[in-house]
């Protein structure tokens, strides 16, 4: 690593020689399988831009010239030519985070984990620079994967409508996001890149031409005159022309020495320019190349030499939905899938070798999955809509205006729901349940385990007359949590063996363990508790009510914003029926929450066992009125409250060390 070591920042890239070049960018691969085969993240992306982001930041003046990433992912080589070249605890806490940051680096603009919305930020940061007399460029790279996104061509249509303003578009095009990119842009972009050699037949013609007495200027003029129409033939590069927008490739993405050229000749055009890019994702890697399925798009801990997983946490959430939808394919043949450019990390990869004509992978364009998934529902199929719970928030108007409104029975499976941690503020899903309340006739599931995500999902599907969505978390699925019986549509976990109990528990999806954990807890300080868990949180259950006038208090517990959650549906749905109980919500604070592990992240934010079953002590403690909060129901002098709190904080190191022991994989 001799030459990247001496690299601080992207001008020291200037006093390198090609050779010297080459040599980085070879050293460069070489730390990101060892850093990352050790931390998790995303390798096969990295691997294909190396020589991109060593030539942009040789072109270009960062950060005064603004670099753009969609999506982040494919900043790690930005990362370390900008002095950042500690990955031990990359996407952990305290390390840098899988995305650009503001808070690591002057060189990161936009914290960008959302495709298809850097070339928006691009026409707002160039229109800034012009009414502000600057000069300096904005450089957008955008992979061909986010240019199926509509909002990337809302863009386009923008930015070419000044032909003054500096804006380099990079398209880094590898032929696949996740897996390989589809639709009609991609078959584009294809046809782009077989005909790379009409720049060279251009100019060539024009030499000739013009060395022709007499005869070849004219000719030339005339050949110039056609140039569109001959153009659109053998390289249908028109489109982006017919939008205003010199094109300039396509470009080896891996040759240092033409991207150079190419982004120099982009840079002094003056107005807004394509610069595509051919490159290779999970290139001088053989094991990522290896890997049809996603050139090793996002791995956890790894051996390096072989890219073979580390360990293995067991079933996850996402395989016992993978496989509950080829059994329900079997069952039914009106069951369909949607995919947003992601079959693989949403489990639908098995249902699609079995029904391969029953799949659509609309790209990364959520707006577009769920209109089209509601003209599905329209034609007579049942279409269920696979996606990470942080990216449905993109589709709200379609989930309410197209899906609900016209009442089109389609289920919407949310993955990597609640804290998900690694990949930071943008990947929580903390905000489904808040968000879908307000949506009339939607229908809320919240599976506790592997068990209730097959049953429910099979609920859903059942549904023909509404959108209903099932939500569940990331990583490994723990064991079943049995239900001692049934209360309406409700499952109760723990009864609480008196005619009085002190405390009714609402335990949401996920949580249940956690949940009979308190109940543990404040049963050792003498308060009795009964745990339940709603399954469908949306609409709140009829049976709620009269089951929390049984209680002193009502305590929800969500792994979602406490702004709008389930907690304040409960609090509403009990004014409604007059049931007057004090009610206490715990869920996620309405922030943005750092990367770290999901377990760090829970005890962070105060959603573990100890923390909520101190409080909890210390609410009923005050309806008793005979001691202060956070003491148990003993003696006036404290002796019990110390013991009491005693207690809870050793549990609370427990549950600590339990969490580190569990190696969550890193998926994206």
């Amino acid at each position: 690593m001799a030459l990247l070591t001496r690299i601080r920042g992207p001008r020291d890239l200037d006093r390198l020689s090609s050779e010297q070049l080459e040599q980085l960018a070879g050293e460069i691969r070489t730390f990101l399988v060892d850093a990352v085969s050790k931390t998790g993240g995303h390798l096969g992306p990295n691997l294909g831009v190396v020589e991109l982001t060593i030539a942009l930041h040789r072109v270009f003046d960062s950060p005064r010239d603004r670099v753009l990433w969609d999506t982040g992912h494919q900043s790690y080589v930005h990362k370390l030519l900008t002095g950042r070249q500690d990955f031990s605890k990359l996407k952990m806490k305290g390390g840098l985070s899988g995305y650009p940051s503001q808070a690591e680096s002057e060189h990161d603009v936009i914290e960008n984990s959302h495709a298809s919305t850097v070339l928006g930020w691009a026409d707002g940061l160039a229109k800034a620079n012009k009414i502000l007399k600057k000069d300096d460029h904005v450089v957008a790279v955008i992979g061909d994967g986010a240019l199926t996104g509509g909002m990337a061509w809302e863009a386009l249509n923008n930015i070419a409508d000044a032909k003054d303003r500096q804006v380099v578009i990079v398209v880094n095009d590898n032929e696949r996001s996740y897996a390989p990119t589809i639709g009609g842009l991609a078959n584009h972009l294809a046809t782009l890149r077989t005909t790379d050699g009409y720049e060279r037949f251009l100019a060539r013609g024009k030499d000739i031409l013009e060395r022709t007495p007499v005869v070849g200027k004219p000719l030339y003029e005339t050949l110039h005159g056609a140039k569109k129409g001959l153009k659109d033939f053998i390289a249908p590069q028109g489109m982006f022309e017919d939008l205003g927008l010199k094109y300039v490739g396509p470009i080896d993405g891996h040759d240092m020495e033409a991207l150079e050229s190419a982004l120099t000749r982009a840079k002094r055009f003056g107005g807004p320019v394509i610069v595509h890019c051919l490159t290779e994702k999970g290139r001088g890697y053989q094991p990522a190349l290896q890997d049809e399925a996603d050139r090793f798009h996002a791995v956890g801990k790894i051996h390096p030499d072989t890219g073979l997983p580390i360990s293995s946490s067991g079933a996850d959430w996402t395989s016992v939905f993978g496989d509950e939808m080829v059994a329900l394919g079997k069952e039914r043949e009106d069951v369909v899938a949607i995919t947003a450019a992601m079959l693989q990390p949403v489990g639908l990869d098995k249902f699609a070798k079995e029904f391969p004509e029953r799949v659509f992978d609309v790209g990364i364009a959520e707006q577009h999955a769920a209109v089209s998934a509601a003209g599905l529902a329209t034609g007579g199929l049942h279409p269920v809509f696979a996606v990470y719970a942080t990216f449905l928030n993109r589709a709200f108007d379609q989930v309410l205006m197209d899906v609900a409104l016209h009442k089109c029975g389609v289920t919407f499976v949310l993955d990597r729901a609640g804290v998900t941690g690694t990949d930071g503020a943008s990947h929580n899903g903390m905000w489904d349940m808040s968000i879908l309340q307000v949506v009339p006739g939607l229908r809320l599931a919240a599976p506790r385990d592997a068990d209730q995500v097959r049953a429910q999902l099979r609920e859903a599907v059942e549904v023909d007359d509404a959108p209903t969505v099932v939500r569940f978390s990331k990583g490994a699925v723990g064991p079943a949590v049995p239900a001692v019986r049934r209360v309406g549509g409700m499952d109760v976990l723990r009864e609480a063996g008196t005619d009085r109990p002190d405390v009714l528990l609402v335990s949401v999806g996920a949580l249940a363990p956690m949940c009979l954990e308190i109940a543990g807890l404040l049963d050792q300080q003498g308060i009795s508790t009964t745990v339940v868990d709603p399954r469908w949180v949306k609409p709140v259950d009829e049976a709620l009510a009269p089951l929390a006038e049984q209680h002193r208090v009502v305590v929800t517990v969500e792994d979602n914003s406490r702004v709008g959650g389930v907690g304040s549906a409960v609090s509403q749905a009990l004014r409604d029926a007059g049931v007057d109980v004090p009610l206490r919500d715990f869920g996620i604070p309405p922030r943005f929450l750092d990367h770290a592990s999901r377990g760090e992240v829970l005890a962070e934010i105060g959603l573990t066992a100890p923390d909520i079953a101190r409080q909890v002590t210390g609410l009923v403690s005050r309806l008793d009125g005979r001691f202060e909060p956070g003491t148990a129901r003993a003696n006036g002098d404290g002796s019990a409250g110390k013991t009491a709190e005693a207690k809870a904080d050793k549990a609370d190191k427990a549950d600590k060390a339990a969490k580190e022991k569990v190696a969550e994989p890193v998926r994206d």
